[in-house]
């Protein structure tokens, strides 16, 4: 995909969108008035792709919905395929289409049918719908499922008959508010792969917002906004030219683990970002890198460090503005040996879960031990969250063996449930009810009152950013601060073992490394953590992982022994996402590596 943009572009580079001095201040009943938007002004090309990134908060979907004819500006303009988005409301949305980040499918109608009642009210003529949605099915790959149910849909399917939806009526332009969070790495590139043909082939703009920065690295070109300003644009290679040389990477040296690395230097002075990728540690600084980063590390820490390309990542975590961090682990230097103890804390043997004729589970059979991170990965209906509601008591087994601290989960669900707890993949909190009145409720049903109860909320407000929401009810925060109440809640009683599926889906780039910075944290105390997330680069943090598709084991083992069953002499660096392509397409054969250096640990 990458040689699309070493080519030279021939459409047309007419303006299509023009956002001019743009204001939006939504005022509120109870609370002062939050302005989403303060004097914002950009053009989005025919032909191009123009990507809009910011943090929770930014006003990405503000722009977009301000665009597409459903807000009214405070101030300013956007001009539309050259309609006013105020006065020419009905005109604009007859030409544009539209995809908001929770598409309206009407679960228990088929797909079909979600297409016949889009195009009806669309107006789209009869003579022209089997052609189109010939096209559209095609495009998509929805060809095979025109008669299942939308709710049956795998996440990534749902998504691309959500963009089907939208493009019915063959719009000038295209709004995408976050079209690939949530889905898998091969369904976020099928749907890359359709925005391409529609640019190229039929030559509309597209206007989105995404939460994934790598994909910033596939727009024609890029807007930065925070907190309802504008920072920067440009193309993704204007940005990485002003990071410079100022970003390396640590090869950690036997013994010493990538997390402690970078849980170290999170947070340390001319640090200004750390991950892990491919088992190293990639730090931004605000010097030059080599020497910034060596010169922090402790003497005693013998690592190689060199200079790396920058990405449009680096950039971006060198333009937003860093507040002082709410969460930091004390990382051991005199401690290189890991901290995970051999005792098995989570155990499933040939666990199955059927569903009637159909078989979600088919014999799993894996193991965790205390204060590690395991991550169960998969694409979109692999049966990774059917697993996660057995592992939690929340869904009966249809055969085999499953434990959870030392409780049989088949005869003594409840008993295991105190000492757990669970994130669900989609908001499953109160909506009707505020932040505070969420947390409450559920701090007294894992048995909290009194102080303890006052202490674990304000410790909830302070640590994941939710005291100004506190009064907000649930079902109005932004989707990332969704997640961030989720997972306060879940841990509300200090539990021992964590299972978090989806964590940070919806999440900015700050707060998903704040959340793995606390992940991180609480494994280092001997907290076991079960995670599932769909940002394979979030798998380099865990400590062993399975990727499974429906229902079955495709391979078990470290990262490190994940990435080398992508190994090859074209690709002879592969990262994870790599390896979990591969692995889902059937390109390299299942493996049980993991299982033999399970057992030779000693696991079972």
């Amino acid at each position: 995909m990458a040689d699309r943009f070493l080519t030279q572009r021939t459409a047309a580079t007419d303006i299509v969108l023009a956002v001019r001095n743009l204001e939006k201040t939504f005022t509120a009943k109870k609370g002062p008035a939050v302005q989403a938007l303060r004097d914002v002004s950009l053009d989005a090309l025919r032909g191009r792709v123009t990507g809009l990134v910011g943090a929770d908060g930014a006003g990405k979907t503000t722009l977009i919905r301000t665009a597409a004819g459903l807000i009214v500006p405070t101030a300013g303009s956007v001009t539309v395929l050259g309609y006013d988005s105020v006065i020419d409301t009905i005109e604009i949305q007859s030409r544009v289409g539209y995809m908001p980040q929770k598409f309206g499918l009407y679960q228990d109608l088929t797909v079909k049918e979600n297409m016949d009642l889009y195009a009806d009210l669309q107006g789209v003529p009869f003579s022209d719908r089997k052609y189109r949605y010939q096209r559209l099915l095609k495009m998509t790959g929805l060809e095979p499922f025109t008669r299942r149910m939308a709710g049956a849909l795998s996440g990534g399917m749902k998504q691309k008959l959500g963009l089907a939806c939208s493009l019915i009526k063959s719009p000038e332009m295209l709004l995408l508010d976050e079209p690939t969070v949530g889905v898998d790495p091969v369904s976020r590139r099928e749907l890359w792969k359709i925005v391409y043909e529609l640019v190229e082939k039929d030559g509309i703009g597209v206007l989105l917002s995404t939460a994934y920065l790598d994909e910033a690295e596939r727009c024609d070109h890029v807007v930065v906004l925070h907190e309802g300003e504008k920072l920067a644009e440009g193309t993704p290679e204007e940005f990485k030219k002003r990071v410079g040389q100022n970003v390396a990477l640590v090869e950690p040296a036997p013994g010493i683990k990538a997390r402690q690395i970078h849980t170290y230097l999170v947070g340390k002075p001319h640090i200004i970002d750390a991950t892990i990728r491919s088992g190293r540690v990639r730090a931004v600084t605000d010097a030059y890198g080599i020497r910034a980063v060596a010169d922090t590390l402790p003497d005693n820490w013998p690592a190689a460090v060199k200079s790396t390309p920058p990405a449009f990542e680096d950039a971006f975590m060198t333009l937003i503005p860093h507040k002082e961090r709410r969460f930091q682990i004390n990382a051991m230097e005199e401690a290189f040996e890991s901290s995970i103890q051999q005792e098995v804390v989570v155990q499933t043997r040939d666990l199955k879960k059927a569903f009637g004729d159909f078989e979600a589970v088919k014999g799993l059979t894996f193991n965790v031990r205390r204060g590690e991170i395991f991550g169960l990965l998969g694409p979109n209906g692999a049966g990774k969250s059917t697993t996660f509601r057995m592992l939690c008591g929340l869904l009966s087994v249809s055969a085999g063996d499953i434990s959870v601290a030392g409780y049989d989960l088949r005869h003594s669900p409840s008993r295991a449930r105190s000492r757990l707890g669970y994130m669900a993949q989609q908001f499953s909190l109160y909506s009707q009810l505020s932040v505070r009145e969420n947390l409450n409720f559920f701090g007294r049903a894992y048995g909290l009152g009194g102080n303890r109860l006052r202490q674990r909320m304000e410790w909830a407000f302070e640590e994941f950013g939710l005291g100004k929401w506190r009064e907000k009810a649930a079902a109005g925060l932004p989707g990332g601060y969704k997640q961030r109440l989720a997972m306060a809640a879940s841990l509300l009683h200090e539990p021992e073992i964590l299972f978090l599926d989806e964590p940070t889906s919806g999440v900015d780039p700050l707060a998903r490394r704040e959340f793995w910075l606390r992940i991180n944290g609480f494994a280092e105390q001997g907290v076991t953590v079960v995670v599932t997330t769909h940002f394979m680069e979030e798998s380099e943090y865990c400590d062993r992982m399975l990727i499974m598709s429906l229902g079955e084991s495709l391979a078990k083992g470290t990262p490190s022994e994940i990435r080398a069953l992508a190994r090859s002499k074209e690709n002879p660096d592969p990262t994870i996402e790599d390896a979990f392509i591969a692995l889902a397409e059937g390109t390299v054969a299942p493996s049980d590596e993991g299982n033999r250096m399970e057992n030779s640990r000693g696991g079972k």
